[in-house]
């Protein structure tokens, strides 16, 4: 394989990405904080587009953390009418490029009117067979995990399932994650802005994902750097734990 083409053959199935540095962005230009934010929804545009191009199966964005509640009420205020512009601006484009939106997270907890123009972009796309864009949206995997504990606990209450039945596959089937089946783990697992942590980040399902810290903040991320980080994926050797050297 050429080290700096893309081989199509190889392209991840699932990309997750921490779109982080936007308020640190804004103000490097001397913008509020809020301006970083929108300019990091429309970039969401461009690199949706150049994933769905490329043959990516599911583009997972950390969009909201449920530790985020805890910011300034006008920056919260502002991140929870996003969603409404961003899908009334984008979901043609997404029908044109038959991508489907999908979200992970507590949707029931936000504000109606995001609630909303979340549920309607589902329902807008889902007849689309193509790229998944999930947003993790009031999502934390802490609180994934617990959930899916609790979901385990009621089962084998119920008799729906028994003690001894609990593995791994069995747990992952009880959190969010699980109607990607297959694709239900990033391969990939990308962060932005140089920041080296995951951030309460789909903790689970990680676990043998591929890392790659990126220092551009994420509204300067552009077409070609994701398809260099594409590439950077491709010249790694993902041994999961064993020892094959093919």
């Amino acid at each position: 394989m050429n080290k700096t083409q893309i081989d199509m053959n190889k392209i991840p199935n699932h990309v997750a990405i921490i779109m982080d540095g936007n308020g640190r962005w804004a103000k490097s230009k001397f913008m509020p904080r809020i301006a970083g934010h929108k300019q990091g929804m429309e970039n969401v545009k461009n690199i949706t587009e150049i994933a769905s191009d490329l043959g990516v199966k599911i583009l997972t964005l950390y969009a909201f953390s449920t530790e985020n509640w805890k910011r300034p009420e006008k920056e919260v205020k502002y991140l929870m009418s996003l969603p409404t512009k961003f899908f009334n601006e984008f979901v043609p484009n997404l029908i044109k490029n038959n991508v489907k939106v999908q979200t992970i997270g507590d949707i029931a907890s936000l504000p109606i009117k995001t609630k909303d123009a979340v549920n309607q972009a589902i329902e807008d796309t889902k007849e689309c067979d193509g790229m998944v864009l999930n947003f993790a949206l009031n999502y934390g995997s802490r609180s994934e995990i617990v959930k899916a504990t609790k979901g385990i606990v009621q089962s084998i209450s119920s008799g729906e399932l028994e003690s001894e039945d609990i593995n791994e596959d069995t747990f992952s089937k009880y959190l969010t994650t699980s109607k990607f089946n297959d694709f239900a783990d990033p391969d990939l697992l990308i962060r932005t802005s140089g920041e080296k942590r995951l951030s309460n980040f789909m903790l689970w399902q990680v676990a043998y994902s591929e890392f790659l810290f990126f220092d551009k903040m994420w509204p300067d991320v552009t077409k070609d750097d994701f398809k260099d980080m594409i590439i950077t994926y491709q010249n790694r050797h993902r041994r999961f734990g064993g020892l094959n050297n093919k």
